[in-house]
C-alpha cells in the first residue's frame, strides 16, 4: 500500500464548520414553534394541534423522504445531494418568513422544509468518511450532531424572545435569513472531498443503494443497531414531546418541565462531545454503547417515578447525556458494520425507523395514559424495551476501526 495516497487536510475543519451551520439552521426552523404554541395558535386563529403539526411534520415527512434522500447523497455526493436540501431550506425558510402572517403558506413552506431535513441530516456520516480518518469520525459526527442540538436549543430559547418583542412574522423572517445565509455559506465553502482521501476505507467499493439496503438487513449487528437506535430515538422524542405531561401528575409545574428539558439538552450536548471523543481516543465502540444503554434505564426509571425535583433533574441529566451522546457512536458503528453499504443509506435507515417509531410512541403515550393522567404504562414499556436493547448490544461484536 502506498501511504502517500492518503492525506488528512486541515480544511476538513472548515468543511465540518460549514456542515454544522447547516445542521443547526434546519433544527432552528424545526423547533421555532415549539415554545410558542399558544401564542402562535392565537396569532393564526387555529388550534394548538395545528401549530403542533408544524413540528410533527418533520418527523412524519422524514419517514417518507429518508431513503430517497440517502440515495441522492450516495449517488450524487454531499454537495449535490445535501445541497438540494440546503436550497429548499434557504428558499422556503425565506418564504415562510415573508408570508409568516398566513398559516396556509407557512404550512406549505414547512412541508418543503420537512422534505429538506433528511437530505441534510442523512449526509452526516458520508461527510465524516469523505474528510476524516477513522479515528476522528465519531468526533466529527458528534460535532455535527452537537450543532443540531444547539439549533434546537437556540430555537427554543430565542423564539419566545423574538415573537414577544418583534412578532411571529418577524421571527420567521430572521430564521429565514439565517437559513439563506447557511445556503450561501455552504455553496461557497463546502467541498465534496479532499484531493486525496483521508484513509483507505474511503476508497473501498460500495454497493448501490438497493444492494446496500439488502446488506443492512442481512447484517446481524446492523439489525441489532437499528433496533436499539430506533428505541433510543423514540424514547427521547417521546419524552421530549410529553415531558410536561409525564411529570405533572406528580405535582411538577410547566416551569419545572422546561428546566428538566433544558437539562436534558445541555447534558446531551456534553455527551455528544465527551463520548465520541473517548470512543475515538480509545479506539473502542462497544463498551460505550453497552454502558450507555445500561445507564438509560435508571434515567427512565427516575423520570417515571421520582418525587423529588432534584432527583428528577439528575435522572434527566443521565438520560440526556447518554441518549444524545451515544447517537454519533451508533451511526459510526452502523457505517462500519454495514460496509460496503453507503454511509448515507445506513444512516437513512437508522433515522427513518427511529422517526417512524417515534411518531407511533408519541401517539401511544397519550392513548395509554391512566385515568389520573399519568403516562406510566408506556414508560414502563420503554424501560423494558431498553432492557432488551442492553442484551442486543451485549451480543454484538466490537466494531472494526481501521484506516486500512
Amino acid at each position: 500500500m502506498n501511504t502517500n495516497e492518503y492525506k488528512v487536510y486541515g480544511y476538513r475543519w472548515v468543511a465540518l464548520a460549514v456542515f454544522a451551520l447547516v445542521q443547526a439552521s434546519i433544527q432552528v426552523l424545526w423547533s421555532s414553534f415549539l415554545p410558542i404554541t399558544s401564542e402562535a395558535a392565537q396569532f393564526y386563529g387555529v388550534t394548538p394541534l395545528l401549530i403542533g403539526l408544524l413540528s410533527m411534520l418533520f418527523m412524519i415527512v422524514y419517514v417518507i423522504v429518508s431513503l430517497p434522500s440517502s440515495w441522492a447523497i450516495a449517488t450524487f455526493g454531499v454537495r449535490k445531494g445535501m445541497g438540494f436540501g440546503v436550497i429548499l431550506m434557504g428558499i422556503f425558510g425565506l418564504v415562510r418568513g415573508f408570508f409568516g402572517h398566513n398559516y396556509t403558506i407557512v404550512l406549505m413552506a414547512t412541508i418543503m422544509l420537512s422534505i429538506a431535513q433528511p437530505f441534510i441530516i442523512n449526509a452526516i456520516t458520508t461527510m465524516s468518511a469523505r474528510w476524516f480518518p477513522v479515528h476522528e469520525r465519531a468526533t466529527a459526527t458528534g460535532i455535527a450532531m452537537l450543532a443540531q442540538f444547539i439549533g434546537i436549543m437556540g430555537g427554543m430559547a430565542v423564539s419566545p424572545v423574538l415573537a414577544g418583542s418583534l412578532g411571529i412574522k418577524a421571527m420567521l423572517i430572521w430564521y429565514g435569513m439565517l437559513a439563506f445565509a447557511a445556503l450561501v455559506t455552504f455553496f461557497l465553502f463546502y467541498r465534496e472531498r479532499p484531493a486525496t482521501p483521508p484513509s483507505a476505507s474511503e476508497k473501498e467499493e460500495r454497493f448501490v443503494m438497493r444492494e446496500g439496503l439488502k446488506h443492512v438487513f442481512k447484517t446481524r449487528e446492523g439489525i441489532f443497531l437499528l433496533i436499539v437506535f430506533s428505541l433510543g430515538l423514540a424514547t427521547f422524542n417521546t419524552v421530549s414531546t410529553w415531558i410536561e405531561q409525564i411529570i405533572s401528575p406528580r405535582g411538577f409545574n410547566s416551569m419545572q418541565a422546561g428546566t428538566l428539558g433544558g437539562i436534558m439538552m445541555v447534558t446531551g450536548i456534553v455527551g455528544c462531545i465527551v463520548l465520541p471523543l473517548l470512543s475515538d481516543k480509545t479506539q473502542r465502540r462497544k463498551p460505550y454503547l453497552l454502558s450507555g444503554v445500561v445507564m438509560i434505564v435508571p434515567g427512565l426509571l427516575g423520570l417515571t417515578f421520582v418525587q423529588s425535583f432534584a432527583l428528577l433533574l439528575f435522572a434527566g441529566a443521565i438520560l440526556g447525556f447518554f441518549q444524545l451522546g451515544l447517537a454519533p457512536i451508533f451511526m459510526e458503528v452502523a457505517s462500519d458494520v454495514c460496509k460496503p453499504a453507503p454511509e448515507a443509506t445506513t444512516q437513512g435507515v437508522l433515522w427513518m425507523f427511529g422517526q417512524g417509531i417515534s411518531v407511533l410512541f408519541i401517539f401511544l403515550m397519550d392513548y395509554f395514559r391512566t385515568e389520573s393522567g399519568a403516562m406510566t404504562p408506556l414508560l414502563l414499556v420503554l424501560i423494558a424495551l431498553m432492557a432488551v436493547g442492553i442484551l442486543l448490544i451485549a451480543l454484538m461484536q466490537e466494531s472494526r476501526m481501521t484506516d486500512v
